[in-house]
């Protein structure tokens, strides 16, 4: 009976049943690997679970899929070392009297993270451990300094290198590189945004964001330029990281292992190589690889028995022939993609729209790599709108105990706000992001 039905209605059934495990607690891996266990069985009898082993294999075989771990574990072992701290220091004697300048550094120091990471919960713990006592200390307002910091630990994946964008390249078949090249301007946009705001806030009201004490500011030049030395380390990573990946001198997933190994140089400089920090490093890597991975497998089965039904095709025809102009489906995705953050994670977003979302959007003639960057920025607002906002319990973990979770949600509706006007600016204007990549590769 149920073999018969038609694909709108098992299409219906799936998001119900999707939505009913995950009520029920299921872990979003299981339940998409459950369903589409369950439905090669109804539909087409047991012999095709092979679909599921053989889907998996395929993707599990992508070369560019090792550039993960690399990138999760160079975020491990910057967590770790003393690098971060001693780029904060740096760069917080420089910014003088500069409205807000304590919080516009915690944005730089975000920027220069972001490009030697490529994940969020690491940056957010860094900058919560760093940063946050500091912005306090000096009687930052409490939300000004809880929104700079989740709002800048989240630009870890806009800025590349960036995970999102590395698993994005691999489910839509575009190029990891061009896609680092593309999100690099609307990464900086992002970051400049959150500069002016701060600025202009703390302009009108210095109160929000009071100078250093007058003992930092009377620090010889001398001793702002021996400081220094805290930022060539970090910058030198990304340099490595990126130029290898923009001058063609290496792949993103080379460039990634050179990273690793830049880092690990880094901290051995420093003196802070330890057995200790390799050992937690190397099982934090393992851990997120491990959930990242069963997330990938359960989505990825589902979408190719759903694919293997008619369902892809099904889903592209009802977003293709809707009777609105092209641009209000982008608009629609962007909408589904910011409403499911605020309950999934990304990677299983990704893997659940991504294979209708970027042929719809192919047919009504938008490029998959504009595509892939409006992803990650709606991904961005994910980050920071509740009840999921990633960003809020990442700094919750690190951050003094009389700061609840409710005053971290609070704290980041401006920023919201914010990534919403960088959103709209890419969408109206996509040379934002592709100029970049044309000009690279012309």
């Amino acid at each position: 009976m149920l073999a018969g039905l038609d694909i709108a209605t098992w299409s219906a059934l799936i998001v119900f049943g999707i939505a009913g495990l995950l009520v029920l607690g299921v872990p979003l891996a299981f339940s998409t690997g459950a369903i589409a266990v369950a439905l090669c069985l109804v539909v087409y009898g047991p012999m095709s679970l092979f679909l599921v082993a053989s889907r998996s294999i395929e993707f599990l075989d992508s070369y560019v899929l090792v550039a993960v771990p690399f990138f999760i574990l160079m975020a491990s072992l910057m967590e770790r070392s003393g690098i971060a701290k001693d780029l904060y220091t740096a760069l917080n004697v420089w910014a003088g009297r500069m409205p807000g300048g304590l919080a516009v550094v915690t944005v730089f120091v975000g920027v220069i993270l972001a490009s030697t990471v490529g994940v969020i919960g690491g940056e957010i713990v860094l900058l919560g451990l760093v940063a946050l006592p500091q912005l306090l200390r000096l009687g930052y307002d409490r939300k000004l300094a809880i929104g700079t910091i989740c709002a800048s630990g989240s630009l870890g994946t806009m800025i590349p290198p960036s995970i999102i964008l590395v698993f994005f390249g691999i489910t839509a078949g575009a190029s990891v590189g061009d896609l680092f090249l593309a999100s690099l301007m609307p990464g900086l946009l992002l970051a400049g945004l959150y500069v002016a705001y701060i600025v202009a806030r703390c302009a009108r009201d210095p109160a929000l964001g009071p100078p250093p004490p007058a003992q930092e500011l009377a620090m010889p030049l001398s001793e702002k330029l021996a400081l220094l030395k805290g930022v060539a380390l970090p910058i030198a990573i990304a340099f490595v990281v990126l130029g290898s990946i923009y001058l063609g001198l290496a792949s993103v997933t080379e460039s990634a292992a050179i990273g690793v190994a830049g880092v690990a140089l880094a901290i051995w400089i420093r003196g802070d190589m330890t057995v200790d920090l390799v050992r937690h490093a190397a099982l934090q890597t393992l851990s997120t690889c491990g959930v990242v991975l069963w997330l990938v497998l359960g989505t990825n089965a589902l979408i190719g028995v759903y694919n293997l039904m008619g369902g892809i095709d099904f889903a592209r025809s009802l977003l293709t022939d809707l009777p609105f102009p092209p641009i209000v489906v982008i608009m629609i995705m962007l909408g589904v993609w910011i409403l499911l953050g605020f309950f999934l994670d990304w990677i299983g977003i990704m893997l659940l729209t991504m294979p209708i979302f970027v042929p719809a959007a192919e047919a009504l003639g938008y490029d998959r790599i504009w595509l892939g960057i409006l992803f990650n920025i709606a991904m961005q607002i994910a980050y920071l709108t509740p009840p999921f906002a990633p960003a809020a319990f990442y700094l919750k973990g690190v951050a003094p105990k009389d700061i609840a979770l409710d005053e971290i949600f609070a704290a980041m509706w401006p920023f919201i706000a914010l990534q919403v006007v960088g959103l709209a600016l890419v969408v109206t204007f996509p040379q934002i992001a592709l100029w970049l990549p044309a000009w690279v590769n012309p």
